[in-house]
């Protein structure tokens, strides 16, 4: 009996997992691709879409070899397109007052290059001209004009609001602001006064903003109703952060509609997934002798449900009783992954993935690696089937590849001891 416990004790033992570090081994690889590096140094590759469908979760089994045979992987690093500014920052409005019609005042800027910079004004139904000078102390004599731009508020004509002053990049401390404002056509004559200027904000310069790659893309655009409908099967893993719409070259209408982007896991039910809201616009047109042009064709979208599993994504503008916008296309976009890695020449490299056995790599490159200097850009190749691919081969123990034995061998040890102690007790006197 006491053998009998030892061994239902050593299979349970035996059921516990065992931590198995597995190598990277290249014919273990489902899918390559060629990595052509433009030249010795810091090269970087851009990761597609496919990349991310076909690896383990988080990209944890990227390899990167030379071609060389019997060659130890390359130490990488994989980097996420992301403003390399802060978020956006305010400005703070000085000396605000009134010369002859128009408003004046200055904006203390961040002390960090900048491109947009919005003001952030009250009322509504008004045309806007703002003149832009730059310098490096307030009330200067040697400012340098930057430009003339037209600000608007067209809720009444159900259109856009736009206050954004779209520079080319500065870095000038100070800028100083003459706004000439006017009720808007068609509008209720109105009052405005300098109280109108709240304040102002500047988000990352252009140049600083986060870069995107195309994730998914259709053509296949479906009226339902009042709606513009179009619908994606996202393969898992693959990141979006971003919807965008593609007019036809020839439309020029000016519009302005709401969009919804649903998305939820593949198999299960609308309900269980999640939607985005946002608006695309285009105000292209003169009013009061001032030109009016604004463009916004996407929407921030980070989708949640194709994490882990496939998903289905619907990108739904509203059009109410308006024509349906003539809508070539529309994009998934993530932002931008690349692959960053040090070469010796300009050989081809391979990059193997689709081992999810491989737990993430850690090279001390990904702790040392820096942006700042030149950085070339390697091409990357189709994506191919690994020709010497074998799966690589189940090195657990027999416990835990069928771990229904397990459950099986100790209910047979407990039915045993239980006859051996019914058998016992009848030689047990009375």
């Amino acid at each position: 009996m006491r053998y009998l416990a030892l061994i239902a004790v050593l299979l349970l033992q035996a059921s516990a997992r065992s931590v198995v570090v597995e190598e990277p081994v290249p014919q273990y690889f489902r899918y390559q691709r060629s990595v052509v590096p433009a030249g010795p140094g810091a090269n970087c590759a851009v990761i597609d879409a496919s990349t991310f469908a076909h690896a383990a979760a988080s990209l944890k089994d990227l390899r990167l070899y030379p071609q060389t045979a019997g060659a130890h992987d390359i130490p990488y690093a994989i980097t996420l397109s992301e403003p390399d500014q802060p978020d956006t920052e305010p400005a703070r409005v000085i000396n605000l007052g009134q010369r002859g019609g128009a408003f004046v005042f200055d904006l203390a800027m961040p002390a960090r290059p900048y491109t947009d910079v919005v003001l952030d004004l009250a009322g509504r139904d008004f045309i806007a001209t703002a003149v832009v000078t730059g310098a490096n102390s307030p009330g200067a004599t040697d400012e340098a004009r930057l430009g003339e731009f037209t600000l608007f508020d067209l809720t009444s004509q159900h259109l856009s609001r736009n206050t954004a002053l779209a520079l080319e990049e500065s870095s000038f401390a100070y800028l100083h602001i003459e706004l000439a404002v006017s009720p808007a056509p068609g509008a209720a004559p109105a009052r405005f006064t300098p109280q109108m200027v709240l304040g102002a904000s500047v988000p990352p310069s252009r140049e600083a903003q986060s870069l995107f790659t195309l994730a998914a893309e259709t053509t296949s655009i479906k009226q339902r109703g009042r709606q513009t409908v179009a619908t994606f099967t996202l393969p898992e893993r693959v990141p979006v952060e971003r919807v965008s719409f593609v007019l036809a070259p020839d439309f020029h209408t000016n519009f302005s509609r709401d969009v919804t982007i649903a998305d939820r896991a593949a198999g299960t039910q609308a309900s269980a997934g999640e939607t985005i809201s946002g608006n695309i616009l285009r105000v292209q047109m003169t009013q009061a002798g001032r030109e009016i042009r604004q463009q916004r064709l996407s929407v921030p979208a980070t989708l949640g449900s194709n994490l882990q599993s496939a998903a289905q994504v619907e990108a739904i503008v509203e059009n109410g009783d308006d024509r349906p916008l003539p809508i070539r296309s529309v994009r998934l976009e993530m932002r931008e992954r690349r692959l960053c890695f040090d070469a010796v020449s300009v050989a081809p490299l391979t990059l193997f993935y689709g081992d999810p056995a491989l737990s993430v790599p850690q090279y001390d490159y990904a702790r040392t690696l820096s942006l700042g200097g030149r950085i070339q850009v390697a091409r990357v190749g189709v994506e191919q089937q690994n020709p010497v691919y074998s799966a690589r081969p189940d090195t657990r123990l027999a416990t835990e590849r069928h771990p229904e034995l397990v459950w099986i061998v100790f209910l047979a040890v407990i039915c045993i001891l239980a006859v051996i102690a019914l058998r016992s007790t009848r030689h047990i006197p009375r």
